[in-house]
């Protein structure tokens, strides 16, 4: 079935309080939906199982030693917007479970790891005990930053927990046929608690879902050198 058929669906996939958030989205039609599971496998068999190109904004594909090249180049992209880039984990370092041991297994091997990075790394062991070569057809990483960028022409000015930030961001997918507004309320009515969700959280989920639609048509930007790490994934960003 072609690209263009009016019930091809593409998802945009964040990590949230309660698991994962994913925006579904019919690029032909607009339409789009919004989910949220307790895990990125029961994600990936129900909600988003209709979905040709997922992109989420986790890392995938980790290296044995510091440094991967679609970081640099995102964060090259994205200018202002930089720092949202964390730089990933090395893989031996998911075999830790105190933040303290994962950093000296990366500072032994040249770089440590971010606090914030290790607040993610169970998010990242889930994605990585599923994916294969194969799945990474399919399910790629995004940034939301290097969406918004390709989406709006530059770089956002402002950082997305500010409410210039916010509106800046919701007007950008507005341009592109998604009322972020509108999703959050109808999100907000089913999932009623603030500790489910934050707005960042699904309005990153939206540009992720216009990511994987833009590439499915070829338009998406992409960040890397056609590195692959020790399992034969990828390690690319797109946006």
């Amino acid at each position: 079935m072609p690209a263009t058929g009016r019930r091809i669906a593409v998802a945009g996939v964040d990590g949230c309080p309660k698991g994962w958030i994913a925006a579904l989205r019919i690029p032909a039609t607009g339409e789009t939906g919004v989910t949220i599971a307790d895990s990125f496998a029961s994600l990936l068999d129900g909600p988003v199982a209709s979905a040709l190109m997922i992109a989420v904004d986790m890392p995938i594909g980790l290296p044995e030693v510091p440094g991967r090249a679609c970081e640099r180049e995102t964060r090259a992209a994205i200018g202002p917007r930089r720092s949202s880039v964390f730089s990933s984990p090395l893989r031996g370092m998911l075999a830790f479970e105190a933040y303290e041991d994962a950093n000296a297994f990366g500072r032994a091997r040249g770089a440590g790891l971010s606090r914030q990075a290790w607040a993610i790394t169970p998010k990242i062991r889930e994605i990585d005990a599923l994916m294969t070569p194969a799945l990474q057809t399919r399910v790629i990483e995004g940034h939301p930053e290097f969406a918004f960028a390709r989406l709006g022409g530059e770089p956002c000015a402002f950082a997305k927990r500010k409410r210039e930030g916010h509106d800046e961001r919701i007007a950008i997918l507005g341009k592109h046929g998604v009322d972020a507004r509108a999703l959050i309320r109808e999100a907000r009515r089913r999932f009623p608690f603030k500790r489910i969700f934050a707005d960042d959280d699904l309005i990153d989920a939206c540009a992720l879902a216009l990511t994987a639609g833009a590439g499915l048509s070829g338009a998406a930007w992409r960040a890397g050198d056609s590195a692959r790490d020790a399992r034969g994934l990828k390690m690319e960003i797109w946006g």
